[in-house]
């Protein structure tokens, strides 16, 4: 996953404020023809996950022991698994769990990670010490097994892997938004806050935090990617939530069995999980590239 530490943010322009800066900011990103195509792909996925129950698909549960990985055919576009499921069916409808578990992950990587890396980097001192140091104790754990620790610890299920990912994806922000609030508060117009008598609070809530957004936001889509892929790893190993729901590590950990004498129900699965994976890495790519005053867009 990229860093976003130290990144060089664009301002807030004096002349057009901040509606010229979003054109600014829409304009550096829209060049950047990987970072379009990267968000164009992660909301087809998102749109499907959200529709899929409107959409006239074939019912993600319902066998046919007829049709036992049958190839894919008009019939079944994917064609289908060891239970004579359709397998297109499946992957649409098996978005709305991955993505769900990136979006439930991220925030609570943001909620954990975020708050204690504000703490860190607006106030310093021993809060910063004993928030980097705890930081620095997870980190030594790779974010797969930290969540696996968590896992372990709270029982497979949906909710708990939720939890898992985004414990487990709190350390790293933490650094970045630690990073962000450090950069921020050393601005000028912070000290300005300060003379004129503002509150601590007051100069946190109102000038650093809002400024300090765009590492965040770029953070938070490169973990959507990264939570993703965890989930899927942790549904394979049978941590996750429980067959016959449609979850794309579910899938491929069903369709091991079937890797030779029907490829396709693990190929459709995996490239969904890929596709997704690369969009949000590519938009978040993207979006860190139009935020860096230090980088020039073609």
């Amino acid at each position: 996953m990229s860093s976003v530490e130290g990144i060089g943010q664009l301002r807030i322009p004096a002349k057009g404020g901040i509606k010229a800066y979003r054109r600014t900011l829409a304009r550096r990103f829209l060049r950047n023809r990987a970072g379009v195509a990267g968000l164009l792909v992660a909301l087809v996925f998102a749109s499907a996950g959200i529709f899929a129950p409107s959409l006239r698909l074939q019912d993600p549960y319902s066998q046919d022991l007829l049709q036992v990985t049958a190839p894919p055919s008009w019939a079944h576009w994917f064609g289908t698994d060891g239970f004579g499921r359709d397998v297109f069916s499946r992957v649409v409808h098996g978005a709305r769990y991955s993505l769900a578990v990136g979006l439930f992950a991220t925030s609570v990587g943001m909620s954990f990670g975020g708050t204690a890396g504000v703490i860190a980097g607006f106030y310093g001192g021993r809060a910063d010490d004993l928030v980097m140091r705890t930081v620095e104790i997870l980190m030594a754990f790779p974010g797969l097994l930290l969540a696996l620790l968590v896992v372990g610890i709270l029982g497979p299920g949906l909710y708990n892997l939720m939890l898992a990912v985004g414990i487990s994806a709190s350390p790293s922000f933490a650094r970045v938004v630690r990073a962000s609030i450090l950069s921020t508060k050393a601005e000028d117009f912070v000290e300005a806050a300060r003379a004129i008598g503002a509150t601590g609070s007051r100069v946190l809530l109102r000038h650093v935090v809002p400024n300090s957004l765009g590492p965040i936001v770029v953070q938070a889509t490169l973990l959507m990617a990264t939570s993703i892929l965890t989930a899927a790893s942790l549904s394979f190993l049978g941590l996750g939530p429980r067959p016959p729901i449609p979850e794309w590590g579910i899938m491929l950990s069903e369709a091991r069995n079937y890797l030779y004498i029907a490829p396709h129900t693990t190929l459709f699965p995996g490239l969904a999980i890929l596709m997704v994976a690369l969009g949000f890495n590519l938009a978040g790519d993207a979006l860190r590239d139009a935020l860096d005053i230090r980088v020039k867009v073609e």
